[in-house]
């Protein structure tokens, strides 16, 4: 399969035009990324990438490999977050594999959106996005008493193991009572929040998982309040999983591929 495609990043926004000096190579096998125009003060970071790579057919094969999709992955991320390091520069963040078949197909998609992007701009400029997990610990079953000894009987066997139960239930909701509270105490802090419910069909879910859209004046804020959240977490039988910085992922929408 001859030809390339045009694979965008992300658009950047910025008074002055933004710099790919030292940018990464970006995704395998595409050119060097470039930008183009889509109308000041909007850039468009994006790269040729070769069909023969990134076609028709031969990315639903690529979509199975879940180990190239991640090589992918890591690549988009690296070229958006150079531009993201820049001062004065607001990155909006493209889903994977967004593409379109010329440039000027791109270009026409972003000028066609620049109301929405210049709106997704101003609610996330000067932030961050940060990730916030917390899950539960696993429950605990019967033990031996204080003095090494287990039940004697089998009613006493069921009695500690009622007891174990209740208290798992007991530990459950003082679990979800502390991820609401978790989430409530740092999107007060943020600018924007949100909760995912995304977890794999059979795979019990996170208590909370959720990203938070933080004024990066506040980060020292956020991460304190993160930490006090982590020690009663503990308290609560469970644990806290905090990531970031990243690019506004989650508080951006999505181009789809054209």
């Amino acid at each position: 399969m001859d030809g390339t495609a045009t694979y965008v990043y992300c658009v950047a926004h910025g008074l002055r035009k933004p710099t790919l000096s030292r940018a990464p190579a970006g995704l395998p096998e595409a050119a060097a990324p470039r930008l183009l125009s889509a109308g000041s003060p909007l850039w468009i970071v994006c790269a040729s990438v070769p069909l023969a790579t990134y076609g028709p057919g031969v990315l639903e094969a690529t979509l199975r490999d879940l180990n190239r999709v991640g090589d992918i992955a890591v690549a988009h991320e690296s070229v958006i977050e150079h531009l993201a390091d820049q001062t004065s520069v607001t990155v909006v963040p493209m889903k994977l594999f967004t593409m379109f078949s010329t440039d000027d197909r791109a270009v026409g998609e972003m000028r066609s959106r620049r109301r929405e992007i210049l709106a997704v701009v101003k609610h996330i400029a000067g932030c961050e996005e940060w990730g916030v997990r917390i899950s539960r610990r696993a429950p605990p079953n019967v033990q031996p008493d204080a003095d090494g000894e287990w039940p004697s009987s089998g009613a006493a066997f069921l009695a500690a193991k009622k007891h174990a139960r209740d208290t798992a239930r007991k530990r459950l909701v003082a679990a979800a009572e502390s991820a609401d509270a978790a989430y409530t105490t740092l999107s007060a802090i943020s600018r924007d929040a949100r909760r995912r419910d995304d977890a794999p069909e059979g795979v019990a879910p996170p208590l909370l998982d959720a990203a938070f859209l933080v004024p990066a004046g506040r980060r020292t804020r956020f991460k304190a309040a993160a930490r006090r959240l982590a020690v009663a977490a503990a308290k609560a039988g469970t644990e806290v999983t905090v990531t970031g910085p990243w690019p506004a992922y989650n508080f951006v929408q999505q181009t789809a591929r054209s």
